[in-house]
């Protein structure tokens, strides 16, 4: 029996993010794939991309900032090709990588939105709405306007 495209976005939380499983980006994700989902502080989608390929790419950076990094699926509904998760992102910045802020070791805990679109049994395209400034805030990057920086 084929999976189900919910099935497909859970184990792509689950055993991509969470075991850090590679494998799965190959598995899961189509080659072409389209990418809408801005980085923090950028200004343009990807677009099309070689699908696993970004997806390790996403991953490594993710880890490369915070390495104990877990993404909960707190809920998860699909209509025909499209499947939408409501999902919660924690991780402790400990890591640095290019460009990205010297770690600051506190911890985050942010929800998003991930909208996927499923064909053939793999994920071909993908839409992001994250709680940025919380994850912001709690890692001390932004402050809160009259708030007092920490050191």
């Amino acid at each position: 029996m084929p999976e189900s495209p919910k099935d497909l976005v859970r184990r792509h939380f689950e055993e991509v993010f969470n075991h850090r499983r590679l494998d799965g980006c190959d598995e899961l994700v189509a080659d072409d794939y389209v990418e809408h989902a801005v980085a923090p502080f950028g200004t343009t989608e990807p677009g099309p991309v070689h699908g696993p390929t970004a997806m390790r790419g996403t991953l490594a950076w993710l880890l490369g900032m915070f390495p104990d990094l877990h993404m909960t699926v707190e809920a998860i509904v699909a209509e025909d090709d499209t499947v939408a998760a409501r999902v919660v992102a924690e991780g402790t910045h400990t890591g640095v990588v290019d460009g990205s802020p010297p770690p600051s070791g506190r911890r985050f805990s942010a929800r998003q939105s991930h909208w996927f679109r499923v064909r053939d049994g793999r994920l071909v395209e993908h839409w992001a709405v994250r709680d940025d400034l919380t994850t912001m805030l709690q890692l001390g990057i932004v402050q809160e306007p009259g708030a007092t920086p920490s050191r």
